[in-house]
This record gives C-alpha cells, sequence and structure tokens, in this order.
C-alpha cells in the first residue's frame, strides 16, 4: 500500500532542495528522519514535516500503526515551481533580472512487509 504527500510552492530552489532529497530516497523512514533531523540545511526542515505527513498519511489510509510495517521512501522528487521575478537597479540605468525560485516536493512511501488480508478488509455481516 502506498500513500502520498506533497510539498508545493516551497521558496528554495530545486537544485537547494534535490541536495537533500537525495539523500534520503530509498531509505527506511526511520533512517530519513535521523538524516533529516542532522542535515544542517533548510531543505531538512522542510522534508522532515514532509515524511512526517506521509507518514500519517499512510497510517490513515491503512487504519494501521507505521511502525510494525517497515515504511520506506519508494519515490522522492523535485520539481521546478513557479518563478517571481524582480528587476534590481544596475549602474548606468539598467537593470538587472532576479528569479526567486520555488519548487514542489513528492514523497511516496510503501511498506516492506505485507499486510496480511484479514487486517485491510473489513468484516462482512
Amino acid at each position: 500500500m502506498e500513500a502520498v504527500a506533497k510539498l508545493r510552492n516551497c521558496p528554495m530552489s530545486p537544485r537547494k532542495m534535490r541536495l537533500v532529497v537525495d539523500n534520503i530516497r530509498g531509505k527506511n523512514v526511520t533512517d530519513a528522519l535521523n538524516i533529516l533531523k542532522f542535515t544542517n540545511k533548510e531543505a531538512a526542515i522542510w522534508l522532515e514535516k514532509l515524511v512526517l505527513s506521509v507518514i500519517s498519511n499512510w497510517e490513515i489510509k491503512s487504519g494501521l500503526s507505521a511502525d510494525s510495517y517497515n515504511l520506506y521512501l519508494k519515490t522522492a522528487f523535485v520539481d521546478g515551481g513557479t518563478m517571481m521575478k524582480r528587476f534590481q537597479p544596475a549602474p548606468q540605468g539598467r537593470a538587472h533580472k532576479i528569479r526567486k525560485r520555488t519548487n514542489h516536493v513528492t514523497i511516496i512511501v510503501e511498506n516492506r512487509i505485507k499486510i496480511a488480508e484479514t487486517e485491510s478488509t473489513s468484516v462482512e455481516a
């Protein structure tokens, strides 16, 4: 069973976010949270909240606790978002473009331990 969490329009360049996402892709959820906790980048703060959100989404979707099902980050990727375009005054009456970049992060988790059929199906009476 999979669960998805998305972070949209994060005010950081995608290149900076990809540096941290590449470190956690394919890892167990607990390992990923430990890596993010001790990573000294702003992107780690955003991603830690997103990983906690995707764990919560999985628990709500499956109705089970995530501790005993060995969740791992199946997919994690960063796309570029919208760009705010600004101008800054430059010498001799010119103007330089400033592009304030944003990004979209998508994380998908999946369980490695199969969910038993009796737990996932509802009781028919």
